[in-house]
Parts: C-alpha cells; structure tokens; sequence
C-alpha cells in the first residue's frame, strides 16, 4: 500500500472514530440528547494533529520491532488517550465493561466465591452464604488450584472470569485445603448469585454495627433490611450505630447519597460541577432516619473513597455524625461509564462534587473527629462464630467506635483529641 494512501485511510479512521464516539453518547442514552448535526469541516490544526497521529501510527506498523495488528494498536491508542485524562478514566473492552456492569448490580451469574492472591496462591476469602460454592462445602482459606483442568497459578483475573458463566452451567473446580490430603474436586452448577454489600451484628444490646463493603444498587435496601433486623434483635431501641466504611472504594453514586439520606432529615448531601448540564446537580435529603436520630459513628481509613467519603462528608458537615480512624482516600470526582456502539464503554470523568459545606475532598480527604493509629483494616468476617471474640474485642476501632457512642450520648462536636482522651479507650 502507498505510504500516502494508508495515512488517508487513517485520517478518516480517526475522523471516524470521533463521529462514532458521538453517536455512542447519543444512541446509548448517557445522556439521552438529540443526535447532533454533522461536524463542520476539519480545521488545519485538527488536520496537522490528525496527520502526525497518522504518521506515528504508520512508523510503529512498519518499524516497531514486534508486528502488532491494527485492532491491538488502535485499542492501545484509545486506552493511552482516555488514560492519560486522569487516574479515573479509562477505555474499558467488552469483558471489562461487563466486569463493572455486573459489579454495580449486586448479583453475578457464578458459584459464589470471594478470591483473592494470598501468599502466592489464589484462595477463596469467602464462599457467599446459600450459593452453589457455600452449599457444596467450600470454605474460606482453601486454594484454587484449577478450573475445568486448566491451573489457575496467581492469574487472578482469568480466575474470575472462568468461575462465572452462565447461570445453569457446570463448572469444574480443583482445590487444595490445609490439613487434607491430596486436592479436592468439585462440579458446581453457577447460578445468579446475590452479592451482599451490607453485614450487620448487634455489638452490645442497644448498639449495632452495619458494615458497607461497596456501593451496588442493591446497597440501598439492603441497609434498610439491615436496620429492620437489628431493631427486631434489640426491642428496646437502637442507642447507637457503628456504620463502618473502611476500605469502601464506592461505587454508585446514587447509591451512597441514597444511604447518606437514610439518616438525615434534610439539607444537601452533595452538589456537583461540570461541563455539561447533566453534570451539574445537587442531591437533598428527604424526611425520615432510619435509626431515629440515634447516635452515629463512622468508620473510616485510607480505603473510603469516592461514594464512601459522600457519605462520610454528607453526616459530618450536618453534625449527624462522629467520624472514627483516618483520613479517607480523597477522590472529589465523579465517573461516567459511557457505553459504545462497537462494543466496549469509556469511563470517563464528568464531574467534580463537594460536600453539604462547599468543600473539595479531592487529593485531601476527609479528616476524623476521633483519629486512631493502625491501617484500621475491617475483619473479613463480622461473625466469626461463637469461639470467636466478639467483634468489639477484636477490632480496635469498633471497639472506638462504641465507646464513642457510650460515652458521648447525642452526638456533638468537640475537639477530636479531647474526646479521646475523655474516653481513654485502649
């Protein structure tokens, strides 16, 4: 092919790309708007940095020391653009777009296990309690070896995307677990498997602990059924809340404004800014707590990010709440996964949000009233069972968190050092 010709064919390509680009926002309804009229010509600089993309393209095709196909490079094209924005946004393939849609939904299509690399391995952290996995027998700390014959090594991404499939599929699994000899095999049927981002257990009668482990669009009522199971299992009335966020990356946005309503009257929860109309809002509070106006403590580290750090920064700033460990991981923005025609989706960034007081959390976090040392990891198991210590007596910042809503009554500011010191806790 001459050399002028294949720059021609790109610079349509690129030009292309564009006008495809558009009609996925306008088609996919992310947001919804009209379709928008033709783009005018191409002005000379767009010309002169189409033509050094081109050219740039064309030297790698011909020179790069390895061959790699038009689709790879044009991917990686599109990946290094998108990337290159901010830490946030990024162009995600057809398997890592469905990776994101299924984690915002709260059920997978799977055998129902939490994995993750430990020690070399990829071992199971938790079977999900009444799916396929939990009900075959597998427990937390066993080592996945293989699925359907083919070993698993440390590849923890191509294990996760092997254990889920489609519901009513087998799928074999190949186990290893301490004190047994010889592996285990298992064939389980996946299933759609409900992935529960509320746990909650009564600490003390009175006084409950609901844990958030991510924002999905099932959290919301998942909270709410939460809350209705401890007032049953304490008659008397909740006196307090530990809701704990730690190592909470977020999730939906609409999801943790909906929990920051949860316990507040009224006022904003969040406001935000952008360039486009649907990237400017502000989201209230409706009437209704649903503890009452009971005492709230929230747990939070260098994990809390994003939608965890709404709701952190939502019950501070209306005295709501008592904030308990470490400074939260400090992402002011708002992401927006746009899906397009082709296939795939670019995760972009629309927004940058505030708290109720006006403030950017973004690359500063958001300050505890009660700091604690230690990376205030959160137990992978609130319920450990009965030879278990209590929660309470096992983790230092919920134990805080407790004396915290003990000592303090009706919750309140004052200084976070002072309060410490007043409650003399370990």
């Amino acid at each position: 092919m001459d050399p002028r010709s294949h720059v021609r064919t790109l610079l349509i390509l690129v030009t292309g790309l564009a006008c495809g680009f558009s009609a996925a926002l306008a088609l996919e309804g992310f947001p919804v708007r009209p379709l928008p009229p033709p783009p005018p010509a191409m002005a000379a600089p767009q010309l002169s940095e189409a033509a050094a993309f081109a050219e740039v393209y064309e030297h790698i095709r011909r020179d790069y020391v390895d061959d790699i196909d038009d689709h790879t490079l044009m991917d990686k094209a599109m990946r290094g653009m998108v990337a290159s924005l901010d830490p946030h946004s990024a162009f995600l393939g057809a398997e890592e777009y469905e990776e994101v849609r299924l984690s915002t939904m709260g059920a997978y299509p799977g055998v129902g296990i939490e994995v993750a690399p430990v020690g070399g391995v990829v071992r199971v952290v938790k079977p999900i309690p009444g799916s396929p996995a939990h009900l075959a027998g597998i427990v937390a700390g066993d080592e996945l070896v293989a699925i359907d014959g083919r070993e698993i090594g440390t590849d923890l991404a191509g294990a996760i995307a092997r254990l889920r499939g489609d519901s009513g599929s087998l799928v074999h699994l190949t186990l290893r677990r301490s004190g047994t000899a010889g592996l285990l095999e298992f064939a389980l049927r996946r299933a759609e498997v409900e992935v529960p981002s509320v746990s909650f257990t009564t600490l003390e009668p009175g006084y409950a602990y609901v844990r958030i482990s991510t924002f999905s669009e099932t959290t919301p009522d998942d909270l709410s059924r939460a809350v209705l199971r401890l007032k049953r299992d304490n008659p008397d009335g909740i006196r307090g809340l530990v809701l704990d966020l730690r190592n909470n990356p977020g999730g939906v946005l609409e999801a943790g404004v909906e929990v920051a309503d949860d316990f507040l009257e009224s006022g904003v929860i969040v406001t935000a800014d952008g360039r486009t109309p649907e990237a400017r809002f502000e989201m209230d509070a409706a009437p209704g707590d649903l503890i009452d106006g009971a005492p709230l403590v929230v747990l939070v580290n260098a994990g809390s990010a994003s939608a965890s750090e709404i709701v952190a920064g939502a019950l501070k700033d209306h005295d709501r709440a008592l904030l308990v460990g470490r400074r939260t991981y400090g992402k002011g923005s708002v992401q927006t996964v746009m899906p397009l025609l082709h296939g795939g989706a670019v995760k972009l960034t629309t927004s940058r949000y505030f708290t109720p007081s006006g403030t950017s959390i973004h690359g500063r976090g958001i300050l505890p009233d009660v700091p604690e040392d230690g990376d205030g990891a959160p137990p992978q198991d609130i319920d450990a069972g009965p030879a278990t210590a209590p929660l309470a007596v096992r983790d230092p910042d919920v134990r805080l968190g407790l004396e915290v809503l003990k000592h303090d009554g009706r919750v309140h500011r004052g200084p976070a050092a002072s309060l410490a010191a007043r409650l003399a806790v370990p």
